[in-house]
């Protein structure tokens, strides 16, 4: 299943604009007036340039990339927390792996800001805090939920429950300090911590802030504004970037060479496209690893840390089942060697068990029973 990343932002952020930069859609924008509207969703392949070398070298029918999802949701506006967003669009936001959220950096008199003034420190710390008053009312009500309840319940059903307001207590106290989980959940117990899946809660994920820029911000002042985001809002699974979304989309309506021509004259040297995934995947903690042959090259996505017999899984059930053994060579090694012979053939192909850690861009062979 490809990972999901949900796009947020306050109303004339650029949302949709930034949605099409990245995935070279052609979504309308400024369409958005409620929350229930249908989100724009696109499905990208993750460009790896590793894997393109792969596939000149195994020439196999079909070249098969990762994929990542972009779904661009209506805008949150100051105050909408509070009151409870609409189930439609907390369910949107809940089931996401990570969350973008586009700050807006650009002035553009023809599109009004809502609090008069473009101001991206300032409306980072608003749409922040209206996850965390998302998070603080369902937390309260899981609250009363269970202190309603608790009274009825008898032995382990009760155990289960009491742990469960603890926690629920602990991260209210959290979030009521504007401390968001995703800053405590790596210090709960692993039972505690597995009590939180299945609720979403949304600052729980990670959060990408994507400042979106204007033409007059593509040099330095540009750069010196996503350092100044990045010095105060940065921190462990909060990453903080940059792109003119505006600019981008135009490039991706363009072809190849035309594409090319444009961003020498605005001096951009790389699509925001493959910066902004890697970015994602990096703040997921994913990486890919690889399967080769004359039939396909394929880019696969797992978790850092991953063993070899948790990649099998993401092949297929049965090979995790049947595992026997990873044949493994790691990516470097098996261009310098030129092919799978002569990785055979310098002793590069190594044999790996269950709990091998796979490393980023590891060449895999599974040998498993059927």
């Amino acid at each position: 299943m490809a990972t999901k990343l949900v796009i947020i932002g306050l109303p004339g952020s650029g949302k949709t604009t930034v949605f099409n930069a990245l995935t070279r859609a052609e979504a309308a924008t400024g369409t958005f007036g409620a929350a229930n509207d249908e989100p724009n969703l696109a499905t990208v392949k993750v460009p790896d340039p590793r894997l393109d070398t792969l596939t000149e070298l195994f020439k196999p029918q079909r070249k098969v990339q990762a994929d990542v999802q972009y779904l661009d949701v209506a805008g949150i506006a100051k105050g909408m927390a509070e009151k409870g967003l609409s189930g439609q669009l907390l369910g949107h936001l809940a089931q996401a792996d990570a969350l973008v959220h586009v700050v807006r950096a650009f002035d553009d008199p023809n599109v009004p800001h809502p609090e008069e003034m473009v101001d991206p420190l300032r409306d980072i710390e608003t749409l922040s805090m209206e996850l965390l008053f998302s998070d603080l009312g369902l937390i309260e009500k899981r609250i009363t939920r269970i202190e309603s309840q608790i009274q009825k319940t008898r032995g382990a059903d009760r155990e289960l429950a009491e742990r469960e307001l603890a926690l629920m207590r602990k991260l209210l106290a959290a979030l009521e300090n504007a401390q968001p989980i995703r800053e405590v959940v790596d210090d709960l117990d692993p039972d505690d911590a597995k009590l939180l899946r299945g609720f979403g809660f949304l600052t729980e994920k990670p959060l990408l802030i994507l400042l979106n820029l204007g033409e007059d911000q593509l040099g330095e002042s540009g750069e010196d504004l996503v350092a100044k985001a990045r010095e105060k809002f940065a921190a462990p699974k909060v990453a903080v970037d940059g792109i003119a979304g505006k600019i981008e989309m135009e490039i991706g309506q363009l072809e190849g060479e035309d594409a090319e021509l444009f961003m020498g004259d605005l001096g951009i040297t790389e699509s925001a496209l493959g910066r902004i995934i890697r970015s994602s995947f990096d703040l997921l903690g994913l990486m890919p690893f690889f399967t080769v042959g004359e039939d396909e090259c394929r880019a696969w996505t797992i978790r850092r840390g991953a063993t070899a017999v948790e990649a099998a899984g993401e092949i297929h059930s049965d090979i995790q089942r049947g595992f026997i053994r990873a044949e493994v060579v790691g990516y470097d090694a098996m261009i310098a060697a030129g092919s799978m012979a002569q990785v055979r053939k310098a002793g590069e192909l190594r044999r790996e068990g269950k709990t091998y850690i796979v490393q980023d861009g590891d060449i895999i062979n599974f040998l498993f029973n059927v």
